[in-house]
């Protein structure tokens, strides 16, 4: 039922029917006229007073439970299930767990917290030998370098490695990824979990642009998610997080155009451009972000950190623009597959071409237009009163360019 995996992306361009040029100036000028609205309609932060979320709330044992079913479904599936490119935990990994983990924490905020059962062995483990918090404090300089690097290592796996079909490979990645997960969970404490767990951060990250409850605030309690996006903790690596995720995200539309379809590529090349994009996106807005004057030397530095809690839409934008189809048709096959029923996929998205070609751009679009808003109030407050335009050009150049950027690797598939 379940064939090998296909290359991810939005299809060739025949699928996006929208005229690249019109997509191209319409983006361009939603993003100017937005900077421009803001900079006339708001020069006083909106968000600066909002209160911290505070601590999450506690664990909740019946998703703990849900959590460790699925888990042990998806790995039943992966290690006893079968041995090509065809088994069903192969495709939960691909697109339940990493395509699915975006939607799931918009909808229901940073509920991986409760579901991963990583913690709950912990947990366990912590209760039982009294160290609850673990028996090494985890060291704030590392931040999230962990998981900066343990989702370069998944992109790399999915996208750059030779195979990424390789059911042996896969197997032994979620291995050590099981291992390391449990292991430094048990000596560190739940901080591992915060910072070093790459699809635990990934979900935290992510639901602080829900529109629905975070922290100590009730499931589904509506409320203005660019008010819980600035508490973005900032650690060392997050800029460094956040470029994996775009920066993976436009590679792997830009690997499957007919362009680099066509060149005989080594797998050298491949994991070297992969960490080329990463790197550029990570580059060039540490520079939009300090492209500024009237701020010190420490100052400067600290503002990649403040301002990067904006790319976090831009993330997300990306991510439906580019998986949608793939999460929403491919996913129905993976659950038939695990549920070992013979089912037909509906093809709800593939089939109506114009109005997925409209999904995909106002996902970019949208996303970036919620990225020049958070950084906009952000700078209002980190920038003195005397560079607060001025500083922002920069980063509403960057925007722009990611914008240009992102829609030519949609079309040009």
């Amino acid at each position: 039922m379940l064939d090998s995996l296909p290359t991810h992306g939005v299809g060739g361009s025949t699928d996006l029917p929208i005229p690249f040029l019109y997509a191209m100036v319409g983006a361009s000028w939603a993003l100017t006229i937005s900077f421009a609205v803001l900079a006339l309609a708001w020069r006083e932060p909106r968000f600066a007073a909002e209160p911290e979320a505070g601590e999450p709330h506690g664990r909740r044992p019946w998703l703990a439970v849900v959590g460790f079913v699925v888990a042990g479904w998806f790995l039943g599936a992966l290690f006893a299930g079968r041995d090509d490119a065809g088994n069903a935990g192969l495709g939960a990994l691909y697109i339940l767990v990493w395509v699915g983990l975006v939607p799931l924490a918009l909808l229901a905020g940073h509920v991986w917290r409760d579901l991963s059962p990583w913690r709950t062995i912990q947990a366990l483990v912590g209760r039982a030998s009294g160290r609850a918090d673990g028996f090494v404090a985890y060291p704030d300089r590392l931040g999230y370098w962990p998981a900066a690097a343990g989702l370069f290592a998944f992109v790399w796996l999915e996208l750059a490695s030779p195979d990424p079909g390789s059911i042996g490979a896969v197997r032994l990645w979620v291995a050590a990824y099981v291992v390391v997960t449990v292991i430094g969970g048990i000596v560190f404490g739940p901080r591992w979990y915060d910072r070093a767990d790459p699809f635990d951060v990934y979900s935290q990250v992510v639901s602080y642009l829900s529109p629905f409850g975070r922290g100590r605030v009730p499931f589904f309690a509506l409320h203005n998610p660019l008010r819980s996006l600035p508490q973005v903790p900032i650690a060392p690596g997050l800029v460094a997080l956040l470029a994996t995720l775009l920066g993976s995200t436009a590679f792997d539309s830009f690997s499957a155009s007919s362009f680099w379809q066509s060149k005989s590529v080594s797998g050298l090349l491949q994991t070297l451009t992969l960490a080329g994009f990463c790197v550029v996106v990570a580059v060039l807005f540490q520079a939009a972000a300090r492209a500024t004057g009237g701020v010190s030397a420490e100052e400067r530095a600290e503002l990649p950190g403040r301002l990067a809690h904006s790319l976090v839409p831009i993330v997300v934008g990306y991510i439906f623009a580019h998986y949608l189809t793939y999460l929403v048709e491919k996913g129905q096959a993976v659950l038939f597959a695990l549920a070992d029923v013979n089912a037909e996929v509906t093809l709800m998205l593939s089939t109506h071409t114009s109005t997925l070609a409209a999904l995909k751009v106002s996902f970019v679009v949208a996303g970036h237009v919620l990225a020049v808003v958070a950084a906009h109030d952000r700078a209002l407050i980190v920038l003195p009163r005397a560079y607060r335009l001025s500083g922002q050009m920069g980063m509403l150049l960057l925007m722009v360019t990611y914008t240009f950027t992102g829609l030519f690797l949609l079309f040009s598939v």
